[in-house]
């Protein structure tokens, strides 16, 4: 199915807009995930993120505030990454906990190790 303009302008804008507003690193990072995949991988033809890559997407682009909310065990970021991975209200805290007990080893990690890590990591604190 062809692309048109219309279609690809959020696909498109949403990562430019990004990039433009941060450092190279996230350009570097948006440009990884789109040469990666074609369009209709990781986005609905609105321009948003499909459910299964949400996670990805995030920690993709705010891995670095991340990786600083998890030293602190609290923050931003990781409040709305508790939020992406549906963890319970009342399990946050314990989720945080445990994220900031991992820190010293995902520090060092790439986005994709640490996606997985954070992801395991909600097991079991989800809600049903």
């Amino acid at each position: 199915m062809p692309y048109n303009a219309k279609t690809l302008l959020p696909v498109i804008s949403i990562p430019l807009i990004i990039a433009c507003s941060s450092g190279c690193s996230t350009t570097e990072t948006i440009n990884d995930i789109l040469s990666s995949t074609t369009p209709g991988d990781w986005y609905n033809r609105d321009g948003m993120p499909k459910a299964e890559h949400k996670v990805d997407v995030f920690v993709a682009i705010n891995l670095e505030n991340l990786k600083a909310d998890l030293a602190k065990g609290q923050g931003e970021y990781l409040e709305a990454l508790s939020d992406l991975l549906t963890v319970a209200t009342d399990r946050r805290q314990e989720f945080s906990m445990r994220a900031q007990n991992e820190y010293s080893q995902l520090a060092s990690q790439d986005r994709d190790a640490v996606t997985r890590a954070l992801i395991a990591l909600s097991q079991g604190l989800r809600d049903a």
